[in-house]
């Protein structure tokens, strides 16, 4: 029940660490209070795995430390873990902006991780929950490194010098999500960074939560933003508000009580067409026009909302000002979300164990030896499309170096 290292969590960040410590001849044990290790790895994408992305900098990451994710992911890149997935002969394909995704099944990266963790004489117990840590004195710590930390389970007592934390953060708890990362760090006087729910689908109470409910299932690319960020990438409206991959990267950056805006013609200046539609085609009605740029359904909603009192005009027959005031509407066109989804179904967890506390090279507590978090668990965040794998891949091996 002895061993050098001990791993909390069976994730993606979990099985890289352990595979990488043990290749260095370290006695691994990860322990996962799952049946299943990887449940994470098997959903994502679609069951194809989004396992990480060609375009990977600092600035698709956020945190309240902008700099800290740099020396990770400079150790270990997205090469470095294609390279793997090469090697196990894993098909992939790219998808736009640079996101890859498994050509067949997100089993594959988890089948290609246990192997990994069998060549390298990882121990993985599943089922296992832990009741209770304890650290030894620095006295006895000193005389005894090998059982620094004593892991009370319903399995037994395990012992290791090293500990790391790989639970995770709140995300999607029927997956198993739980706070046991931020308890950990609080019973070692680590700070934990406020958490909320990130890469979620906003909703709304208001007057549109019933449009919405209308519209769902139509999806149209736009730019959505807030006052200080902005993503075009197209939008999905559900029964409940907003998905799609924009909402969800908008999300992150969105605190309750911002407004956020749509232009819904990111492509072209609207209001350009609006006057050429004028000179070539007077006997046109404004839902007409729309609807060559927009779902149908759509350009509906917005008559009922922008150009009721002008429904029935042709083009030409509606003012100049009227006109103006219909593209800038639609150009930016301003909505409140009363709130998001929430945990439920967030792809991510902002905030977390606060990197002030830890070291950018290996994962460490600055104020408890041997005492590392990896992965979602930390105050680090990716934007969507293989991002959050990336970070997890490579926090896991930086602390996999030297545990």
């Amino acid at each position: 029940m002895m061993f050098d290292v001990i791993i909390v969590g069976g994730g993606a960040s979990g099985l890289l660490c352990a595979i990488t410590s043990a290749q260095r001849g370290r006695r691994v044990l990860v322990l996962d209070s799952s049946n299943k290790v990887g449940k994470k790895i098997l959903m994502s994408g679609g069951g194809r795995c989004n396992f990480t992305n060609l375009n990977i900098k600092a600035d698709n990451f956020l945190s309240n430390n902008p700099h800290f994710c740099k020396s990770a992911l400079s150790r270990y890149t997205q090469w470095d873990f294609i390279a793997l997935v090469e090697k196990y002969g894993i098909a992939y394909e790219e998808r736009k902006h640079g996101q890859l995704f498994c050509k067949n099944s997100a089993k594959e990266i988890l089948a290609m991780l246990l192997k990994e963790c069998e060549l390298a004489g990882v121990q993985i117990r599943k089922n296992c929950k832990v009741n209770s840590i304890t650290a030894a004195s620095e006295e006895l710590a000193e005389k005894e490194a090998e059982t620094y930390f004593h892991l009370d389970t319903n399995s037994g007592v395990f012992k290791s010098s090293n500990l790391v934390i790989a639970t995770g953060g709140l995300s999607i708890p029927k997956m198993g999500a739980t706070n046991f990362a931020y308890k950990v760090a609080k019973q070692f006087n680590i700070p934990v960074v406020t958490t909320r729910a990130g890469l979620v689908p906003f909703t709304f109470s208001d007057q549109f939560k019933t449009i919405f409910e209308r519209l769902s299932g139509v999806s149209q690319e736009v730019i959505f933003s807030t006052e200080k960020k902005q993503f075009q990438e197209s939008i999905l409206f559900t029964h409940r508000g907003i998905s799609g991959p924009a909402a969800l990267q908008l999300s992150s950056y969105w605190n309750i009580g911002d407004s956020i805006y749509i232009n819904l013609f990111p492509n072209n200046d609207i209001a350009l067409l609006i006057n050429k539609a004028k000179k070539d085609s007077p006997k046109l009605f404004l839902r007409n026009f729309f609807s060559k740029q927009l779902a149908k359904k759509l350009v509906q909603e917005l008559e009922q909302l922008f150009w009721l009192d002008w429904r029935d005009k042709y083009i030409t027959d509606i003012p100049d000002k009227i006109l103006n005031s219909i593209t800038m509407n639609l150009s930016k066109w301003e909505l409140k979300p009363s709130g998001t989804e929430g945990y439920r179904t967030a792809e991510v967890t902002m905030g977390g164990v606060d990197t002030d506390s830890l070291s950018s090279k290996t994962m460490e507590s600055e104020t408890q030896n041997g005492l590392y978090f990896i992965g979602e668990a930390i105050d680090v965040s990716g934007h969507l499309g293989g991002y959050n794998f990336q970070w997890a891949w490579s926090s896991g091996y930086v602390a996999g170096l030297v545990v």
